[in-house]
């Protein structure tokens, strides 16, 4: 069973979901903005998936469930269960394993290309990664990297796309798992704060989103699959 934990309804698995059910994959949602609780126990599941969420990584008094999570995470690291982090969770990631979290050089809202650093071309987790194609952002903050994280992933406005932690951990500062959906709700739900008076770039980023449709869904299946490989000791 893997473990998918949620911070807010709306920034579910998305296409990881789907994914996981085509593969006969079974998994729960934990939803720790509904009053969702943690396990005890992080070796009881086959892997750990932490999703995105609008909220700060050290806003802990106005999100209470962050420091339970964070000591989950931290159980997560030392039992050597297999994380995938997107967004969020690649910065709650970083945070378990001892670094900062800081403002981004640049607020990425929309398609953006990144680069794989050396060690990212090596890494099973990016296997047969595009990277001439877009991935989709949506974030202020950036993680900074722990004493045992590799950098595996680039790009010039925010220099910290992707990490790794010990073996397994992997966090992704991009989104992978979004739909249509995704885009139309968060637009709904954070245009006014991230995008003040620039509806139109809400437009342009749906437009782009069927633009790059099928190329990204493919990245997205790719980025899965290597992850489930790695879970189940074949990367």
């Amino acid at each position: 069973m893997i473990l998918i934990i949620k911070h807010i309804d709306i920034e579910g698995p998305g296409t990881l979901g789907d994914f996981l059910k085509a593969q006969e994959e079974p998994f729960c949602i934990i939803e720790l903005g509904a009053g969702g609780q943690l396990p005890a126990d992080p070796k009881v599941f086959k892997a750990v998936v932490v999703l995105g969420g609008p909220m700060n990584v050290d806003e802990e008094e106005r999100f209470p469930f962050l420091k339970p999570e964070n000591d989950f995470i931290q159980k997560v690291l030392k039992a050597e269960v297999p994380y995938l982090g997107i967004c969020l969770g690649s910065q709650l990631l970083a945070k378990a394993a001892g670094a900062r979290v800081v403002k981004s050089p640049v607020k990425e809202i929309g398609w953006y290309q990144v680069q794989l650093t050396a060690e990212g071309k090596k890494d099973p987790f990016f296997s047969g990664f595009r990277q001439e194609d877009p991935v989709y952002q949506w974030h202020g903050d950036m993680f900074q990297l722990p004493l045992n994280g590799q950098l595996l992933a680039s790009a010039q406005g925010c220099p910290h796309q992707a990490l790794r932690v010990g073996g397994n951990a992997y966090g992704l500062q991009f989104h992978v798992e979004i739909t249509d959906k995704s885009i139309k709700e968060w637009c709904e739900e954070y245009c006014e704060t991230d995008l003040p008076g620039r509806r139109t770039q809400a437009q342009s980023m749906m437009d782009d989103y069927w633009k790059h449709k099928k190329a990204f869904d493919a990245q997205a299946q790719r980025l899965y699959q290597n992850f489930l490989d790695i879970i189940n000791g074949d990367g």
